[in-house]
């Protein structure tokens, strides 16, 4: 008998619509658009306690009448339970498992980024949870046409069953979920976006190539990268001081002995045409300069036993407790003055899961609650953090990458990148299936670490080629972005001869040989050439909530085979993206949707929909397609 929280962790206020209540003896009916609730009361006796014992039954149908998705029913004596609340001893929260029953033949997309090349998630278990390399976004769509959104920050686990759905909370106050239907995704994905906020527009700087690796320890080091792109005439939009160009964790500072000029580093790269990103961690070290007051104003994580140390990375560390406005106001503080006030206007929000040394989801406290009743709001917050500070100065185009989102975190400009994973074609399989996931979630900006983030060797052959094949996905990602720890690491030392942390190998695009520069300075070359195109889709992810990178089923709902199709992609509407997953392919099968022609815009040859082809895939090139003739300007680009 708890009053219900109107909790804003996601949705936004709604607008308002005409609705239609009516009760009719047990049966009420809640019509709101083209979605009907029915909810329906029954009576009952429980032998074993001898008491009247009442249900309320919930089902959903379309505007058709057609049953979307109904509760679990009770099952008689099974005594079943829909909304299972098991009640935590001494708290107000409560164990929670809500269970329905699914249809066995729909297939479901969605839930954010996990590490796994699975486009049908029917069948998966799904923890609810952030990690390095997996973010929980708990929005599932099915092709039975409805969308629903678990409304709930709590650490839990979703489990699609061919015979139940089921999502559980292992704390939480209340049941709190949130459906849509409509008969196509991308009217799904579009009320979804109304729901919990759309994307900012990208910037132009977010439309060509970003140049980044483990990590340049200098200023000058990190000009001169730029100023070759400039010599060499390849575009370069945005460069990255990634970590440890600070002192101490959590100093949100450049070192004046590696760094000393800024400003005046932030200005010659504007005179180039390229934006700077600065990496900031939510970690704060023992011995920053901030750390004392950081804890002093409560502003930092806090565990509940043991010893208050949340991480151990260049020394013992703690995270900012980003759920309070408190913190995000000191923080931006700082990064403003050091930062924003400096000309720089692109952030990296990294660790934003947090990443905790163990996952000890029970041991840590926010702000907002106890980490497992709120812990996946974290990077949500985060990227609120940065937003909220940018546009405080005016600033309408925000893009900052982040290693996490969640529900609601694209109204704040978070650009997602899938994390640490490994230099391997497994992991790049899985990146095709992970951009398409986030799309579905409501998270349009996607990117990866181009060839892999662990390890890496431009000396050996097998690695270069899996540079080449994920340079040619990267292309056609949202954000194409170059980024690595490539081997073998440079030591680097301090002027008082003190180890700082090491820089990786090289890892620009003339890095790896000059067969390999010839076909990356080309796929650069490609993207721009896409720009405008580019920029189109951004601005319907901004206006219309769509993804940029698109399962085939997103334009083709009607044909069965695009639902099952997890190593092809498009971008946007209009071209079909089959990028080569296998070391050593020359050539792979393509399936190409029902319902459209499409032109090889390799050799400008045409095919029919509705069948799979063989497709020509030279180290040079991947197979890439345009849909009804578009995009005529880039037949021949690359062979």
């Amino acid at each position: 008998m708890a009053d219900i929280q109107d909790t804003d962790y996601a949705l936004l206020d709604p607008k308002a619509s005409p609705t239609l209540v009516s009760v009719d003896g047990d049966v009420a009916r809640i019509e709101n658009g083209g979605i009907t609730a029915v909810l329906t009361a029954e009576e009952g006796y429980d032998y074993q306690t001898g008491y009247d014992v009442g249900r309320c039954e919930i089902a959903f149908y379309d505007g058709s009448g057609r049953l979307l998705i109904r509760e679990l029913a009770h099952g008689g004596a099974l005594k079943l339970r829909a909304r299972d609340f098991r009640p935590i001893a001494g708290t107000a929260s409560h164990r929670l498992i809500a269970s329905f029953e699914s249809d066995p033949d729909e297939r479901l997309v969605g839930m954010g980024l996990y590490e796994q090349a699975i486009l049908d998630l029917k069948g998966s278990t799904l923890e609810l949870a952030h990690r390095n390399s997996q973010a929980s976004v708990p929005f599932v769509l099915s092709s039975a046409g409805y969308g629903m959104l678990w409304h709930n920050p709590a650490i839990g686990r979703a489990t699609f069953g061919r015979n139940r759905t089921e999502w559980s909370a292992e704390a939480t106050q209340q049941l709190d979920y949130w459906i849509t239907a409509a008969a196509q995704p991308r009217q799904i994905v579009s009320a979804y976006a109304d729901a919990t906020g759309h994307a900012p527009m990208m910037p132009e700087y977010g439309l060509g190539f970003w140049q980044c690796k483990m990590r340049y320890w200098n200023q000058e080091q990190l000009l001169e990268v730029a100023r070759e792109h400039k010599r060499r005439g390849i575009p370069l939009d945005v460069i990255v001081a990634d970590f440890f160009h600070w002192p101490k964790m959590g100093d949100y500072r450049f070192d004046e002995e590696f760094w000393p000029d800024p400003r005046a580093m932030v200005e010659e790269l504007k005179g180039l045409g390229i934006e700077l990103m600065v990496s900031v961690w939510p970690q704060v070290s023992f011995e920053s300069e901030n750390y004392d007051a950081l804890r002093r104003d409560n502003h930092l994580v806090r565990s509940d036993r043991g010893i208050d140390v949340h991480m151990v990375f260049g020394g013992p560390s703690a995270f900012l407790d980003v759920t309070n406005p408190g913190t995000r106001a000191a923080v931006w503080s700082i990064a403003k003055k050091n930062y924003y006030d400096n000309g720089i206007r692109v952030f990296w929000l990294d660790e934003a899961e947090p990443e905790y040394g163990v996952y000890d989801y029970d041991n840590y406290r926010y702000h907002a609650g106890p980490t497992l009743e709120v812990g996946n709001i974290y990077p949500q917050q985060f990227s609120r953090m940065f937003h909220d500070g940018m546009t405080g100065e005016e600033q309408t185009d925000v893009v900052n990458l982040v290693r996490a989102a969640w529900a609601g975190s694209q109204r704040y400009g978070a650009l997602v990148w899938s994390g640490d994973i490994h230099s391997r074609f497994d992991d790049l399989r899985v990146q095709v299936v992970a951009g398409i996931h986030m799309g579905i979630a409501g998270i349009p900006w996607f990117t990866t670490d181009i060839g892999g983030f662990h390890g890496g060797d431009a000396r050996d052959p097998h690695f270069v080629e899996l540079l080449i094949r994920w340079f040619q996905f990267g292309t056609f990602s949202p954000v194409m972005r170059l980024h690595g720890d490539r081997v073998p690491a440079t030591p680097i030392t301090d002027a008082a001869g003190r180890e700082r942390v090491p820089a990786g190998a090289p890892n620009e695009i003339w890095s790896f040989g000059d067969d390999a520069y010839e076909i990356l300075s080309a796929h650069v070359g490609l993207r721009e050439s896409l720009r405008d195109y580019t920029r189109s889709l951004m601005r319907d992810a901004h206006e219309n909530g769509q993804p940029v990178m698109r399962g085939l089923f997103h334009e083709f709902p009607d044909d069965a085979e695009a639902w099952k199709v997890a190593d092809e992609f498009l971008f946007g509407p209009d071209v079909l993206v089959a990028p080569v997953l296998t070391l050593g392919a020359r050539e792979r099968e393509v399936y190409l949707p029902q319902g459209a022609a499409w032109t090889d815009l390799r050799t400008g040859d045409s095919y029919e929909g509705g069948q799979t082809i063989t497709a020509s895939a030279p180290l040079s090139s991947t197979p890439f397609f345009a849909r009804e003739g578009a995009l005529p300007h880039l037949v021949g680009a690359v062979g």
